[in-house]
């Protein structure tokens, strides 16, 4: 029985829009060249970030994947010293060192890191010190279906279980690995495997920030009683690709603009001489059409948007008024990094 009362919708949508906002920002600003390197975007996982967080206490700790900043900005860490980060200023939240990958507040108890399933034992080890240290305080991992396959989440599931730790694990399981479907690599079904480890498995609608709350709440109340971990399993939709500029999704979106040198060199590829035989080739093209076709199919219209799903559900001006706030919020965050 759930001892935490639930959150109103539009909390959890003002959490949202500022999310979607400082996702926005950081994608402007790696398209006009001022962030360098891959930029891993959290579009379309606002809801996780926002309903698991909601959840959050001090003293509660963070073990994030490569796609935190969500995460970071709901709980509320100083978006300018993130921005000062990415930007590689000396002055930002990790000096300038860590990029979006490896971000890190000591204050929140939240660290990130790019390595796939890393934040699993991070927030293993993180549970392990919130029981010993700070009773009735809990930790959270995230990561992606493709990390279900690496053995060091494997073993957190295993060891998680047998020390009956305070962490609830959360998978947004969002159908890629990269860009690969992740059923083409991953035997079995997610929710099974941690089943069979003895966790108690949640398997929420990762688009709903609602549904999210919920099942988040009820998790972190059974750690938080010392009733053990819990495997969250959100399902969401990757609005964008796996990294901003994504050729799948660019390709996939504009097939004849975009996907234009993408689509001729697989044509000339196809046709080279030597190499596979025919039919391989054939079921080859097929096949990267057929990825093309999905990742089209998930981006066309907004359905799956958790932003736009929580906005149909509020009054229109109470909607305006909260993204307007996000939107200004994070506008005033990025004017003072100095990167408007």
């Amino acid at each position: 029985m759930r001892a935490s009362t639930r959150t109103e919708l539009l909390p959890l949508f003002l959490q949202l829009c500022r999310a979607r906002a400082f996702e926005d920002a950081l994608a402007a600003l790696w398209r006009e060249g001022r962030i360098s390197g891959e930029l891993h975007l959290g579009l379309g996982e606002e809801a996780v970030a926002a309903g698991v967080a909601g959840h959050l206490r001090p003293g509660d700790a963070l073990a994030l994947d490569h796609r935190g900043t969500p995460f970071l900005t709901v709980i509320g860490v100083d978006l300018v010293a993130v921005l000062k980060e990415l930007l590689g200023r000396p002055d930002g939240l990790c000096g300038g060192r860590a990029g979006h990958m490896h971000l890190m507040s000591r204050a929140h108890l939240a660290a990130a890191s790019g390595i796939v399933g890393a934040a699993a034992p991070l927030g293993a080890g993180f549970a392990l010190a919130a029981r010993t240290l700070r009773s009735g305080s809990v930790a959270v991992a995230t990561f992606g279906d493709g990390a279900m396959n690496q053995g060091m989440v494997l073993e957190t599931l295993n060891l998680a279980a047998a020390w009956a730790l305070p962490l609830v694990l959360v998978c947004k399981d969002n159908g890629w690995a990269i860009t690969t479907r992740s059923a083409a690599v991953t035997g079995g079904e997610l929710r099974a495997r941690a089943a069979a480890f003895g966790l108690p498995v949640a398997d929420v609608d990762g688009g709903d920030v609602e549904a999210v709350e919920r099942a988040a709440g009820d998790a972190l109340e059974r750690a938080r009683h010392g009733k053990g971990p819990t495997f969250l399993l959100a399902r969401v939709t990757r609005l964008e690709g796996h990294f901003a500029g994504d050729a799948l999704v660019r390709t996939a979106r504009a097939p004849a603009g975009e996907g234009r040198a993408v689509l001729s060199n697989v044509v000339a590829g196809a046709l080279h001489r030597g190499g596979a035989g025919a039919g391989a080739r054939v079921a080859s093209v097929l096949h990267l059409m057929d990825l093309l076709r999905r990742a089209r199919a998930e981006r066309r219209d907004g359905r799956d948007d958790p932003v736009e799903r929580a906005r149909r559900r509020l009054p229109a001006e109470a909607a305006a008024d909260a993204e307007a706030r996000a939107l200004a919020e994070i506008r005033e965050a990025v004017s003072a990094a100095g990167g408007a």
